[in-house]
């Protein structure tokens, strides 16, 4: 970054640390939820000095407690378009495709994320966004009235926007813009407590789609839920559960394994929430329900091998997601008794990401120019040369649907009649989404051309 400018890492620091104060206040019981994530980590922590060790060696350990990412939803090309540049001025980019009408949502969605090994080192916070399909408003007149209401709608200041601008004209912002640019970009996403419409349209949004009133009927894309990073969610759930708060029955993703792979997340369910409505000059109090607390826990990155894996043993476990609670999760753990549990494995079947290091005696052959010759495995198991596992910084379609749906008050799985259209999502973005894999396989490679013999 050119002097005098701040690197967007440090704004993307200062954003989420001041959007997760935001949400503190705004949702007390978010509180709770670090709290218990905050004791689940020290207590894995004090078991596993090992687990500590890594963490500690991957400057992981001092960021565990923060946020990994929040969501938004958000109604128009414009508004899809905004936030791409105004996540770019922290360093974020669209990542992934996410296609979520298959489940019963009128929505898809990107990740909005750093993509460097550095940048997610210093804050891996992210948003995942997801844009209306307002093409699956059955109604005529109502799809009218969104488009409507959406056009009319400002969610970013005209201050932000000036940022923005500036940071596109000049490559940076300084330190005191950064500053009011992260003030001024917090606002987007702040709850707000009057409706945009009246009660009667309101309800209609609602019948139609509980998703369609939240994206429509409000002043922008209120953050709906910012999520910590707990390395034993099962341990989370339970102490959720024990201090009397409304968890989710089924933690989303894989199962609990001795390596983690993926992603799995749960949630508190969303709270219902005082809304104001205006019809003329008469007030009408009413209630919203969108706003919830998420817990993750992140696993080694998959090659397209290994999620082909993923996908056919999810699916074949799928048939008792109608189970609640334990009954489905020990159907899951029983159908992913297939996939290899051990790092030797998903290394040497090309199910996973790892990056390669050389050890204290490889360090010393690579310096001396006499580094063996050999294929990686062979260099490892040799001792020469160390594998560790990349993290899993995405998110999984099923997991994300399995939380919206349940915080929208069913655990019910339906399918809109919609083609997957990645297509017209980037086309309203202005930009394609980044392969995760392409990402995971670049920085496997990095790390094996640091390997290759010094030129004379």
């Amino acid at each position: 970054m050119t002097q005098g400018f701040v690197s967007p890492d440090e704004i993307r620091l200062a954003f989420s640390q001041a959007m997760s104060r935001m949400y503190r206040a705004e949702v007390p019981l978010y509180g709770d939820l670090l709290d218990i994530v905050a004791t689940t980590n020290a207590r894995a922590l004090a078991v596993d000095p090992a687990l500590r060790e890594q963490l500690a060696a991957q400057g992981e350990l001092e960021r565990l407690n923060d946020e990994r990412h929040g969501a938004i939803r958000i109604g128009s090309a414009t508004e899809l378009s905004l936030m791409r540049r105004l996540f770019a001025v922290m360093g974020m980019l669209p990542v992934g495709y996410y296609d979520l009408a298959a489940a019963g949502l009128p929505v898809h969605s990107t990740a909005f994320r750093p993509i460097e090994p550095a940048a997610l080192a210093r804050c891996a916070f992210r948003i995942f966004c997801s844009l209306l399909r307002i093409d699956l408003i059955a109604d005529a007149d109502l799809r009218a009235q969104a488009e409507a209401i959406l056009d009319a709608r400002q969610i970013v200041s005209d201050e932000t926007v000036d940022f923005i601008a500036r940071y596109e004209r000049d490559g940076g912002l300084t330190s005191e813009q950064a500053e009011s640019f992260v003030l001024h970009a917090l606002e987007t996403f702040r709850w707000h407590g009057e409706a945009l419409v009246d009660h009667e349209t309101y309800t209609a949004f609602n019948e139609a789609h509980r998703l369609i009133a939240d994206i429509v009927c409000f002043r922008g894309p209120h953050i709906n839920h910012l999520t910590p990073r707990t390395l034993d969610i099962d341990a989370a759930q339970a102490e959720m559960i024990a201090r009397g708060i409304r968890a989710k029955a089924v933690i989303e993703g894989p199962p609990r394994r001795t390596v983690p792979i993926l992603l799995r997340q749960t949630s508190f369910q969303a709270l219902e929430e005082p809304i104001l409505f205006r019809s003329g000059a008469a007030i009408v109090a009413g209630a919203h329900t969108a706003r919830f607390g998420e817990i993750e826990q992140r696993g080694i990155a998959l090659t397209p091998r290994g999620r082909d894996l993923y996908d056919a043993i999810l699916a074949e476990a799928d048939g008792a997601r109608t189970a609640s609670g334990a009954g489905y999760q020990d159907r899951l753990a029983a159908t992913f008794a297939q996939f290899p549990d051990d790092l030797a494995s998903l290394r040497t079947e090309g199910l996973a990401y790892f990056t390669y290091a050389p050890t204290q005696e490889g360090a010393r052959l690579l310096a001396a120019g006499k580094l063996p010759a050999g294929s990686v495995e062979e260099l490892v198991d040799s001792g020469v040369l160390t594998a560790t596992p990349i993290t899993y910084e995405d998110f999984l379609p099923v997991s994300a649907a399995g939380i919206f749906r349940s915080n929208l008050g069913s655990e019910a799985e339906t399918r809109l009649a919609a083609e997957s259209s990645q297509a017209d999502f980037e086309g309203a973005l202005g930009a394609s989404c980044l392969d995760p894999f392409g990402l995971y396989l670049d920085q496997e490679q990095a790390s094996l051309e640091l390997l290759e013999p010094i030129p004379p």
